[in-house]
């Protein structure tokens, strides 16, 4: 006897098993997460085959657990070959159910964490609750700090009191040679974080933060790596619009290139954040802080034309950029923007100064500044805090600096 489950899933026998009045959510909780018809139908039916063999071994609904899908699993490939996507798709009727309260959280029995590593768990915490430091922030500092603790006491105990000046000087002139010069610089923030810390805390009274050597650097030492205007052109024009997926990287790479936002900041715009009425965008800068920009006519196109017409539209997601695949979601980080400008760049055959993201944002500075801007507009574009942050931008006009420099003694004449 056939049986349809929502409008569109038929599945060819009746539903069975402690789960199966739940079959029915998960069906179009899988539908509003975008899922084509085909890929709704085949994880339907193996939830709804999974809790008949539920029901068919006495387990009742509210003692499930991933450890009877992995029984389940192993049982099923006895009867049918599996799926690649079987495992995940039960996974996902797992985490279904617990959302909605069916079945309880999993029990996790918690890994006895080292001295080393409870350390590191408290200044983290320390970072968040007393110093309200980004996320990206905390992850940096935590992951050097723990290999600060690990070189100095290893899988032992952690004695802070047992610091001093010389292993701090040592653990910097060992570490830092092998590192960035940015990565070093982190290093050594990171240890005057922690030592500030542990005074903090008491366990140590001297002033160890001073002791923390540091690495040598000069600023504006390098040019800005900018993506000249007319590779930005090609990049452009050799998009594929008729397709979702080109309208959506068409209207992102605008944004990147016309407005020189971060990556992390495209992939924060929300459809709140956009004002048509007045042609505007509010972004969210680093450090939680809010601009309104001005919308290019030809980027606000861009994203009505991708809103329209290419964005998924069963999903609940304010995030204006999505997943071109199922689940539609926002884009997952600054690596996502990243890895789109990398593809595209490779596809048109492209060699530009770098594959990221961030090019585009030096190549519009370095066209402001050649348009004559002045630094504090170039700066108030870019959402700088500093106005030593857009000083690097004086070094990339070469062309202009030319005519100013002084002709050298006994050179061609």
């Amino acid at each position: 006897m056939k049986c349809v489950v929502g409008d569109d899933v038929v599945l060819s026998r009746s539903l069975e098993g402690p789960l199966s009045s739940q079959i029915a959510g998960f069906s179009n909780w899988v539908f509003e997460e975008g899922y084509a018809l085909y890929s709704r139908h085949r994880q339907v039916r193996l939830a709804a085959c999974f809790s008949r063999w539920l029901g068919q071994h006495g387990v009742r609904r509210g003692s499930v657990t991933s450890e009877h899908v992995r029984r389940y699993l192993r049982f099923r490939a006895g009867q049918v070959k599996i799926c690649r996507g079987d495992p995940a798709a039960l996974a996902k009727f797992i985490s279904f159910l617990r959302h909605a309260g069916v079945i309880p959280p999993e029990k996790h029995l918690a890994r006895r964490l080292t001295p080393v590593e409870q350390a590191a768990r408290e200044f983290e915490c320390y970072l968040v609750d007393q110093r309200a430091l980004a996320s990206a922030s905390v992850l940096h500092y935590v992951s050097l700090v723990r290999g600060f603790l690990a070189d100095l006491f290893g899988k032992g105990g952690v004695d802070l009191s047992s610091l001093c000046a010389r292993t701090v000087v040592r653990f910097v002139q060992q570490e830092a040679p092998r590192l960035h010069l940015k990565r070093a610089k982190l290093l050594t923030t990171a240890l005057r974080a922690f030592l500030h810390y542990a005074r903090y805390r008491g366990d140590i009274t001297h002033d160890l933060a001073a002791a923390v050597p540091c690495v040598a650097s000069w600023s504006m030492t390098s040019i800005p790596r900018a993506i000249p205007p007319d590779l930005v052109r090609r990049l452009l024009a050799s998009i594929n619009r008729q397709t979702a997926l080109g309208q959506r990287d068409y209207a992102i790479l605008l944004l990147l290139a016309r407005l020189g936002l971060r990556a992390g900041e495209v992939v924060r715009i929300e459809l709140e954040d956009l004002d048509w009425k007045a042609g505007s965008m509010s972004v969210q800068r680093k450090g939680g802080q809010r601009s309104v920009l001005p919308l290019p006519a030809n980027v606000g196109a861009a994203i009505a034309a991708y809103l329209r017409r290419a964005r998924p539209r069963n999903t609940s997601c304010r995030r204006v950029f999505l997943r071109s695949r199922a689940p539609f979601r926002g884009l997952q980080g600054a690596g996502a923007i990243a890895s789109l400008v990398r593809h595209n760049l490779i596809r048109a055959g492209i060699e530009a100064p770098t594959y990221g993201a961030h090019q585009f944002r030096h190549g519009l500075a370095t066209d402001m500044l050649r348009h004559g801007a002045s630094l504090a507009e170039i700066g108030e574009v870019l959402g700088h805090r500093s106005p030593e942050t857009t000083r690097i931008y004086t070094k990339v006009d070469l062309n202009a600096l030319r005519p100013l420099a002084l002709a050298w003694p006994g050179g061609i004449r």
